[in-house]
């Protein structure tokens, strides 16, 4: 039977290494496509393949275990379960596939996309832009289909002409920047706020106008410090909990 592939990340050593693995491999079976395998490598191979001990591994997919995204089988393996749906909030650490997971997992329709001139409340981000490209989506339960947010991405110019649009019904924006076009990610910084709904949010989201929502500002930086992505996301405040966890070592 052939095994799920999932992808590869380069571990951080200030960062548990459990924690990023479960995160990476979260992220790889929220993101999978309906014709890809169900059965997981062995530990020993999913070890080998993230280049951790097998103990590691173990307390990895005990934390993937725990929320139901894997069942595991004495003698049979482990597989990934085909129905399962986010629990528990990601527990974020600082790991760029911790958002990554935390983003992944939801039906996504792609509503428009193109260039326009510099929003005002993203423009201190891109003081030496006129134009940035935009993209516009809205995601919901896979399991239900009912809306749950939606986003728009502002990203440079020259980052958006190597990307696929149709990338973006698939994955978060943080995995393509990262692993298909390759952009040089630093840093990612999060602002969540309390708002109201306004008109649009409580048509797409089928909340009543004015009904709390969760107002979400993410930016992408480079190591130059340089942003490369800005992340406006409206999330029913009904379907949606945001967990930060600071390691004090």
């Amino acid at each position: 039977m052939t095994s799920f592939a999932p992808d590869s990340i380069v571990l951080n050593r200030k960062l548990p290494l459990w924690y990023q693995v479960s995160q990476s491999l979260r992220a790889s079976i929220l993101g999978r496509s309906a014709a890809d395998p169900l059965r997981l490598p062995t530990e020993e191979q999913l070890a080998g393949h993230y280049g951790v001990s097998v103990l590691t591994m173990r307390q990895a997919l005990k934390e993937l275990e725990d929320e139901g995204l894997i069942t595991r089988h004495r003698r049979r393996g482990t597989f990934i379960e085909p129905t399962a749906q986010r629990g528990a909030p990601v527990r974020l650490l600082g790991s760029v596939d911790a958002i990554v997971a935390q983003q992944s997992g939801m039906v996504t329709e792609l509503l428009s996309h193109g260039g326009t001139p510099v929003p005002a409340d993203v423009a201190e981000y891109f003081p030496d832009l006129a134009e940035v490209a935009a993209y516009h989506r809205l995601r919901g339960d896979e399991k239900t289909g009912e809306p749950t947010n939606h986003a728009r991405n502002y990203v440079r110019p020259e980052l958006a002409a190597v990307i696929d649009p149709e990338d973006l019904v698939r994955w978060p924006m943080t995995k393509v920047l990262r692993d298909v076009v390759g952009a040089d990610i630093s840093r990612i910084t999060d602002t969540v706020e309390a708002r109201l709904a306004d008109p649009e949010t409580a048509r797409l989201l089928r909340v009543p106008l004015l009904s709390p929502i969760l107002h979400y500002t993410g930016v992408t930086y480079d190591s130059g410090g340089r942003p490369l992505d800005v992340a406006v996301i409206h999330y029913r405040g009904d379907r949606f909990s945001f967990t930060v966890t600071l390691d004090a070592h």
